[in-house]
Formats: C-alpha cells, sequence, structure tokens
C-alpha cells in the first residue's frame, strides 16, 4: 500500500510539472483582464455577466490583411481575443503568406504548435538545441509540429498565397521573433552585445536596427 500511495504521489507531481498551463479547477473561467488582479492567467468575470460571446471569435474566417516587408501576417485567436479560453490551455492563429512570404524565426516560449496548411505549399522547419535543423516541405491538408520553445519559421516558395492555421496548447503562447526581439528591444540590447554576437560591426548593427525599427505615421 504505501508503494502505490507514494506512485500515485509521483504522478500526481509530475503530471502537474509537464502541464504547459495550469489544470482547471472549474467549468469556466472567462477572463476579466480589467479587474487589475495579477495572476497567472486573468481573473474570471462574474459568471451572471457571461456571454456566448465570450467564446466565439470571427478573426480567422477570412485571409488576414499583409502589410510587412516579410510578406505574412499572423491573426491571433488567444485569451485576449477570446476570454472563454482563460484556463483551458490552448489557442490558435492563422497565418497568411504572400509569394514568397517568410513567417521569420520565432519562438513560443509557453507552447508547442502544430500547423496546418490550408493553402499553399511551406517549406517549414525547426532548430534543436544541438543545433540541427529538422525541415521539410508540408502540401495542402498536412500538418507540422513545431516543439515548444524551439526556432522555428515558415516560408511560401509558390507563386500564389498561402495560408496556415496553427493550434497551441496555452492559452497565450507568447511570441519572440528573433530579429525584433534583439534589434527593436527597450531599452536596446548593448551594440557591442550584438556586434560581438554577429561578428559585424556598429554600421551593420544599425543598419539592421534602422530596417526593422517600427514606420513612423
Amino acid at each position: 500500500m504505501p508503494a502505490v500511495f507514494v506512485y500515485l504521489v509521483i504522478s500526481a507531481v509530475l503530471s502537474g510539472t509537464l502541464a504547459y498551463d495550469p489544470d482547471m479547477l472549474q467549468d469556466i473561467c472567462v477572463a476579466s483582464p480589467s479587474s487589475g488582479v495579477e495572476v497567472n492567467g486573468f481573473a474570471c468575470k462574474s459568471e451572471a455577466n457571461i456571454t456566448a460571446s465570450d467564446f466565439a471569435f470571427e478573426g480567422l474566417a477570412k485571409p488576414g490583411t499583409i502589410t510587412s516587408s516579410v510578406g505574412s501576417v499572423v491573426t491571433t485567436a488567444n485569451v485576449e481575443k477570446i476570454p472563454g479560453l482563460n484556463t483551458l490551455g490552448i489557442s490558435m492563429s492563422r497565418v497568411d503568406y504572400a509569394p514568397g512570404g517568410v513567417n521569420p524565426p520565432h519562438t513560443h516560449p509557453r507552447a508547442t504548435e502544430i500547423v496546418f496548411v490550408l493553402e499553399g505549399d511551406l517549406d517549414v522547419g525547426f532548430i534543436t538545441t544541438a543545433n540541427t535543423l529538422i525541415s521539410k516541405t508540408v502540401k495542402k491538408g498536412e500538418v507540422f509540429v513545431f516543439p515548444r520553445g524551439l526556432v522555428h519559421f515558415q516560408k511560401n516558395n509558390g507563386d500564389k498565397a498561402a495560408s496556415a492555421l496553427a493550434a497551441f496548447n496555452s492559452q497565450l503562447p507568447g511570441t519572440q521573433s528573433i530579429a525584433l526581439t534583439l534589434f527593436t528591444a527597450t531599452p536596446a540590447v548593448p551594440d557591442d552585445v550584438l556586434t560581438k554576437a554577429f561578428q559585424v560591426g556598429t554600421k551593420e548593427i544599425n543598419k539592421i536596427k534602422d530596417k526593422l525599427a517600427p514606420k513612423k505615421s
């Protein structure tokens, strides 16, 4: 009996440790971002004020408008867009690509991602911590998985627009674009760190910063 008890305790601890988002403790907990309460997630709003719209979102139905220099746009459907996702540990995104468009190298620190190609062919890949690139071309109707936290990318090498749906095991996976994180952070990453890391001069670093800086309206 003691051995069984120890096994159950260890299993419970491990399952809690390996979960990405905390397990829910009630049926629903619709997010109330305006509450001002800071927790690991959002505080719940009163059930009396919950409606079906808290669990719905139409933003993935149509392609997003691509205005970026990289030729892609990401439309998120996370807890910030769907308050009802709070504590449920899932979210989605839609990515639309112009011909030749790229979803640049980035990471999701809080989630594994699985991508389903809606239209077109995408060259996709991720890089392991052993610095090995795992990549292939995925076609319409196929899926590909990007492990949690690893740098990954997608590129539309076709001459027509492409699109994909992505699902995450987190209500708010977070996204860190490698280039933007390094070259547009506030306060800025010191130039001497970047020049040493990329083995280039300050002139080259400033040129990249100028190209990635948000355009002034």
